[in-house]
């Protein structure tokens, strides 16, 4: 690519007079650099890292960086990240990628039920590395979770179709049969409220010829019941009437307690999440700062279901959990 077309495409300004007039590649890693390539950076010690190794451009935004060879290109821009982006549009046209914004239930579903990941690209959360996937990679599929990182790709960005084919036979709280596909998947250890994410990510995996295997659910990150005795150790479903229900998320708390409700008038439930954490319709939830603290509400307050939010990992030491986490 010409130099003039990376000031185009990044608007930026040629601070010298360079004697390199294209480059081959583009990273923002120094140790990814080449002879010839474009480097995007803002840190001194990295650009002359990048120089070492060869580069033939410098995409920057910090006005105090020292320029110390005056025949590669120097190119100034208001903005490293956005100007970055802004190349990774270019490329995404030509190569025809596709992008699509998924919720965090659905992509834990997409990484549970998949059987061959090698045809579609997780991105990351931090722009760096999403710039090195998208542009030094084969991909054309490409998913994440981040809608910042996303709409500087694609302001439109693409979600996962809503009106799909699948629907709910029987459930409890923590058991679904569902038909999807033409089959019935019974007993399953899934939420029914997170069949919805499930339904949208098997109809995205059709559509784009994913391999994937149903018979791989179980339950996400997202809501993990783990039955519990007086003791807080974890016990057979059947045995016990407690379960700890670990959450990372306040809208599944709210919709768990709206099914039970619904469906088990019996059961008393609680709430128990850090300091001034706000819970939809419960005026002040259970508070915890420690693990002992968790573990004394746990043993001293009666309940069937307690949901706990964004509790400690090491509470999982003493509450074993049966399902790996991602």
């Amino acid at each position: 690519m010409k130099i003039e077309d990376i000031i185009n495409l990044t608007d930026g300004t040629l601070t010298n007079e360079p004697q390199v007039q294209a480059i081959s590649a583009a990273t923002v890693f120094p140790s990814k650099v080449e002879h010839g390539d474009l480097f995007f950076s803002s840190t001194q010690e990295d650009i002359d890292k990048a120089i070492e190794h060869g580069a033939y451009a410098i995409v920057y935004d910090n006005k105090k960086i020292i320029k110390t060879d005056d025949e590669i290109a120097w190119i100034e821009v208001s903005d490293i990240k956005l100007a970055a982006f802004k190349l990774i549009r270019y490329v995404t046209l030509k190569k025809e990628a596709e992008f699509f914004l998924l919720e965090p239930h659905e992509m834990s579903f997409l990484k549970m039920i998949l059987t061959h990941k090698g045809n579609v690209a997780f991105m990351a959360d931090e722009w760096r590395k999403v710039f090195e996937q998208i542009l030094n990679s084969d991909d054309y599929l490409f998913v994440g979770t981040d809608q910042e990182l996303m709409k500087l790709i694609k302001p439109d960005i693409k979600k996962l179709k809503e009106d799909v084919e699948g629907y709910l036979i029987g459930d409890t709280l923590f058991k679904s049969t569902f038909k999807v596909g033409g089959y019935v998947y019974q007993e399953k250890d899934l939420v029914p409220f997170h069949l919805e994410y499930l339904l949208r990510v098997v109809n995205f995996c059709d559509t784009y010829e994913l391999p994937y295997d149903i018979e791989r659910i179980k339950y996400t990150k997202h809501f993990i019941p783990v039955f519990i005795d007086a003791n807080l150790q974890s016990t057979a479903k059947g045995k016990s009437d407690r379960v700890a229900i670990f959450t990372d998320n306040l809208d599944d708390i709210s919709r768990a307690r709206e099914y039970i409700k619904r469906s088990n008038n019996w059961v008393k439930s609680i709430v128990l999440t850090p300091p001034k954490t706000k819970v939809e319709g419960i005026d002040r939830p259970h508070w915890f700062e420690t693990e002992e603290e968790l573990k004394e509400i746990l043993k001293n307050i009666h309940f069937n279901y307690a949901f706990i939010y964004k509790a400690d990992r090491s509470i999982l030491n003493t509450i074993k959990e049966e399902y790996s986490l991602f």
